[in-house]
């Protein structure tokens, strides 16, 4: 990827207008993983144009998967439950969710088959997928400290009842995936509730789960099915223009189309608890998955603490709303969310970086940030460090610095969202 490339970004008046999102970047990895292993053509449309669900096609081609692209359509000609092993390393690029997810159903073929990623996603811990996969008897070997790469030799897999450590849900997908080519009855337990985007799909492509409180089962030996879906727009993307809104009183935005799953919807909530005016209409579901049209009207800007169990659920939206803390009335305290330190970057970091370089005052902490309002920040030069969140959220708090501002390494949003900057122009009101 090219990370040379500097957007400059000018202060706008408003943001306002409509805009549909590509499609979801959780949903779209699984139902392309799924529809791998499931009988039948799976059809997709509004697939996500991000470069890490790009990786997991790859993958999928590479493990003797026939896939059709045409824009964001696909067709995925499902093999079953048997793969092919792949002639050369399954190339990942920067995506986390392809490497922990995929080897789940890695860990079930009777092949080796070797994962490998970029410098950045070579830098991620992935032991705490190595931990489970080998409890169900697959053998990984990978570098110092249960990094990439990863080569998994898998082979018949036993069901085991596993206490997620950390609060993942790629983790927790990963045994899922596992576990439904495992012999027996596998069961996760997670410390509090991470997207079900797995279960979801599992249950959609035809598989049975049993679910209690925070736990989740699934009978291995089951066989899936293909669907034909639509995918809604990414929630993740969308928080960026969310907050861009929440950043103007007056500001009026209209996002169509919009994943509404309860366990990646709190961010509306706490835009909401914030002083953001937001209405939710034309609410449908399709295997289980639920969207709408999101209505958004600028207001003035309380402040909110994130900690716990919303820390959990924000994890990807995080960034953006640090990004906007100082333009609030009470700032934002971040707690409880160490696990910033081992993403695309170290979030924690280049968040507390990036706002100082605007003339903010931060405080950063082990596991997270804090962050006074009633701020101005300044345009200057900013740095995504390779990393497409760190990128879009310095492009929303630049809106209203003074003076423009200049993001170094702005390719990297292609990795969730390529059309990131032309969209944020579209909307933006000089």
């Amino acid at each position: 990827m090219n990370l040379t490339s500097t957007v400059i970004m000018r202060p706008a008046r408003s943001v306002a207008g409509a805009l549909r999102l590509p499609g979801d970047k959780s949903i779209s990895h699984r139902y392309a993983m799924l529809g791998a292993i499931a009988e039948g053509d799976t059809r997709l449309e509004n697939f996500s144009t991000g470069a890490d669900c790009a990786s997991t096609l790859g993958c999928v081609r590479a493990l003797g998967v026939e896939v059709q692209r045409t824009g964001n359509s696909i067709v995925i000609h499902g093999r079953g439950p048997k793969l092919r092993a792949p002639e050369s390393p399954l190339d990942c690029g920067n995506s986390g969710s392809t490497m922990r997810m995929l080897s789940g159903i890695l860990a079930g073929q009777d092949f080796e088959s070797e994962l490998t990623g970029d410098d950045s996603l070579s830098r991620r811990p992935m032991a705490r997928i190595i931990t489970p996969l080998e409890m169900m008897g697959a053998r990984i070997t990978s570098q110092a400290g249960g990094r990439p790469p990863l080569r998994v030799r898998g082979g018949k897999l036993k069901a085991i009842r596993y206490n997620l450590p950390v609060a993942s849900a790629q983790v927790k997908s990963c045994v899922l995936f596992a576990g439904l080519l495992a012999s027996g009855e596998t069961a996760v337990s997670e410390p509090v509730r991470t997207r079900d985007h797995s279960e979801l799909a599992l249950r959609g492509f035809g598989a049975e789960l049993t679910q209690m409180e925070n736990e989740t089962r699934i009978a291995g030996g089951q066989k899936l099915r293909a669907i034909e879906a639509v995918i809604p727009g990414d929630i993740s993307s969308a928080a960026f223009f969310l907050c861009a809104a929440a950043l103007f009183p007056g500001a009026e935005l209209t996002i169509e189309d919009l994943l509404m799953n309860p366990t990646r919807a709190r961010l509306l909530d706490i835009l909401i608890l914030m002083g953001v005016g937001i209405s939710v209409t034309q609410l449908q579901e399709q295997y289980g998955e639920l969207r709408g049209t999101v209505n958004v009207e600028g207001r003035g800007l309380k402040g909110a603490t994130i900690a716990g169990a919303d820390t959990a659920a924000l994890i990807d939206e995080i960034p953006v709303l640090a990004a906007i803390a100082p333009y609030t009335e009470g700032g934002i305290e971040i707690r409880d969310a160490r696990e910033l330190r081992v993403k695309e970057s170290d979030r924690i970091a280049a968040i507390a970086t990036n706002l100082r370089a605007m003339g903010a005052q931060v405080e950063e902490r082990e596991d997270g940030l804090r962050i006074p309002g009633r701020q101005k920040l300044r345009g200057a030069e900013v740095d995504s460090l390779g990393d497409h969140r760190i990128a879009m959220a310095f492009a929303v708090a630049a809106l209203r610095a003074e003076r423009e501002t200049r993001i170094r390494g702005a390719e990297a949003a292609i990795i969730s969202y390529p059309g990131f900057f032309d969209a944020l122009e579209n909307v933006a009101q000089r």
